[in-house]
């Protein structure tokens, strides 16, 4: 039922409780598992200058340092999680609208399932999903499987 099942990451715990659950699934249906951290363009447009956008959204990082550093521990984390299961991974990481570069990647590579955390919030605001899993939703036509952390 699933070849390749696709777990948007941002590295936070929910997203690592995501992680969980896709490699359950992967282990099921002998699944590849693909790892995508997306480097947010526009909340990131706030504060650097056109020049440093564009080296991101082309893999340069120079002086963001700390934006790569981050995706690869996203990443590897799932990575890591799915070695210690024998699950095949794959480990990408893009810059751009996050919902749009999250439909892209499964339209491209074929993702059957997409694995994400609900990016949950306390109080009032904890019973509406986070901004890109709404849109992720909303913008790819693969199923999508959303997880909470509590």
């Amino acid at each position: 039922m699933y070849e390749r099942i696709l777990i948007p990451t941002d590295g936070s715990e929910t997203a690592e409780t995501a992680v969980e659950h896709a490699l359950d699934l992967a282990e099921q249906y002998g699944a590849e598992v693909h790892a995508l951290y997306v480097v947010d363009t526009n909340a990131m447009s706030l504060s650097l200058g056109g020049e440093q956008l564009d080296r991101i959204e082309q893999g340069q990082y120079g002086e963001m340092d700390e934006v790569r550093e981050r995706a690869e521990r996203a990443t590897g984390y799932v990575t890591d999680r799915a070695a210690e299961r024998g699950i095949d991974t794959v480990e990408h990481v893009s810059a751009g609208r996050p919902h749009s570069m999250i439909a892209n990647y499964v339209d491209d590579n074929g993702i059957d399932l997409v694995v994400m955390g609900s990016h949950g919030r306390s109080g009032v605001r904890r019973a509406l999903l986070g901004s890109v899993t709404e849109r992720t939703l909303r913008s790819t036509r693969a199923p999508v499987l959303v997880i909470d952390e509590d």
